[in-house]
């Protein structure tokens, strides 16, 4: 049975007289099931690398794959094969817009906090706050699909449409002024915010794929989720993380806390659909984006810190996801 199904089939049974603390065990059963397939891709990334010749060396090469042109390829696809019936999902993008910069203002505003200020280094600051707010899309599209099918991964297309353009310049601005970087330069280099500006843009033109190119484009966006996550797997490294722990508390307690308490309000004050919340609470609790080490490496910060912080976001959303899934649910 599918675990989707199972859900809903729990959810129901215990509306029918039956005891509520059956629902209560199974849930997080459930959603382990849910999640099992791609943190086990992520458990493989990180044993092959760490066990086998296929080395650090080797997966960052499919890691530049991966971020260079793989998924880019699935966003370009995701967005322009989408129907973006903005009047049926504003309210969708309307919540997932305001919870991308409420994510935002908290991870900004973290070094000017009464009790935080004297603990947090600016530099580590300006390379870590991305993780508060940036999501593994990798994880977000196979979780929608599996969450909701094709409805589920049509709407998560379009939350990564709006907002990857959003928090990708929120993740760069901070390092660029910090190191004192051309902003609009490493901007339009970013193949994350390129290939969805082109995607939307496609989109709103009108413009189709040729049925031709459909396959191929397809099997390039499945490999992507595949390898990316085991990418993020083979990149988990903890030995960073003591160096600033004020501050890894700090983005990593938004990133899996507080973003999923403030998307349960968001789905009452834009009035989402039963689908589109549960899209929405998935989205908030996602693990950060595995490419943020690579973003703030490539751009000379401390990528080690980074890469520990990845790591142990990537675990987190273990028990984020379903603590956000089971908001819902309650």
């Amino acid at each position: 049975m599918c675990p989707s199904n199972l859900v809903r089939i729990v959810w129901r049974n215990t509306h029918k007289g039956k005891p509520g603390w059956i629902a209560v065990i199974l849930r997080p059963v459930i959603y382990a099931q849910l999640l099992l397939p791609d943190f086990s891709l992520i458990l493989c990334g990180y044993l092959l690398c760490r066990h086998t010749p296929l080395n650090r060396s080797v997966w960052s090469q499919v890691e530049s794959l991966v971020y260079y042109f793989l998924f880019p390829v699935l966003l370009f696809q995701s967005i322009v094969k989408t129907p973006l019936d903005l009047g049926a999902t504003s309210s969708l993008i309307g919540a997932g817009l305001t919870l991308g910069l409420a994510s935002i203002a908290l991870a900004y505003s973290l070094p000017y906090l009464p009790g935080l200020r004297q603990h947090i280094d600016l530099r580590e600051h300006a390379a870590s706050a991305q993780v508060a707010f940036r999501f593994n899309s990798f994880i977000g599209l196979a979780l929608a699909e599996r969450l909701a099918g094709s409805q589920g991964l049509q709407l998560i297309a379009v939350l990564i449409g709006v907002c990857v353009p959003l928090f990708n310049v929120a993740a760069v601005w901070p390092m660029a002024r910090h190191a004192g970087r051309g902003f609009l330069r490493e901007l339009v280099r970013n193949p994350l915010i390129v290939a969805t500006a082109s995607g939307l843009a496609a989109n709103l033109l009108g413009f189709s794929l040729p049925d031709w190119s459909v396959p191929t484009l397809s099997r390039i966006g499945a490999s992507s989720i595949v390898l990316g996550l085991m990418a993020a797997g083979a990149g988990m490294q903890f030995g960073h993380l003591s160096q600033a722990k004020t501050l890894a508390v700090a983005v990593l307690s938004i990133r899996h806390f507080l973003l999923p308490l403030m998307a349960l309000g968001l789905t009452r004050a834009f009035g989402l659909s039963a689908v589109q919340s549960t899209v929405l609470m998935a989205f908030s609790a996602l693990p950060t984006a595995s490419s943020a080490y690579v973003l703030a490496a490539r751009m000379g910060y401390n990528g080690g810190y980074v890469a520990g912080l990845v790591t142990l976001s990537t675990l987190l959303g273990v028990v984020s996801l379903p603590f956000a899934l089971g908001l819902l649910r309650w």
